[in-house]
């Protein structure tokens, strides 16, 4: 969705920021999108589409209250994403392309009151047996 805003939204109060020390903070013009992004995911679900959705879920347990109430009724499988936050801050610093410290920040805020069907872990196992594990669970 943040690729997605328009450009008056991007580095913007009402949109989205990136702070120097990797926060992120939105503003009310990015939530009422996020509102509308969050129906039209759902509604493309209940159309028949099979949907994967990544989130960075900046308000732990509220924001995954958001998307049950957005996907009531459908089926829907909770993975967690975990990385030691070490080592997700050094492939930030390779990855180059986010304000170092991004990692850091939201390494245990995104998981808080947040509940999982299933947990990865990508500390030490690769990204392919992590999607390998996960599509096991994919009914």
């Amino acid at each position: 969705m943040v690729e997605a805003l328009p450009a008056s939204l991007q580095a913007s109060e009402k949109g989205i920021e990136f702070s120097p020390d990797g926060a992120v903070n939105v503003g009310s013009a990015f939530m009422a999108l996020d509102v509308a992004w969050t129906a039209g995911i759902a509604a493309m679900a209940r159309a028949g589409a099979r949907v994967i959705v990544d989130d960075v879920f900046l308000g732990g347990a509220g924001s995954q209250q958001r998307w049950q109430k957005a996907l009531t009724g459908l089926n829907v499988l909770w993975v967690g994403v975990r990385c030691d936050s070490k080592v997700a801050a050094g492939r930030e610093i390779a990855r180059g392309d986010r304000p170092q410290g991004m990692a850091a920040l939201q390494a245990e805020v995104v998981h808080q009151g947040v509940v999982y069907d299933l947990e990865v872990d990508t500390t030490h196992t690769e990204a392919l047996v992590c999607a390998q594990t996960i599509a096991a669970h994919v009914t």
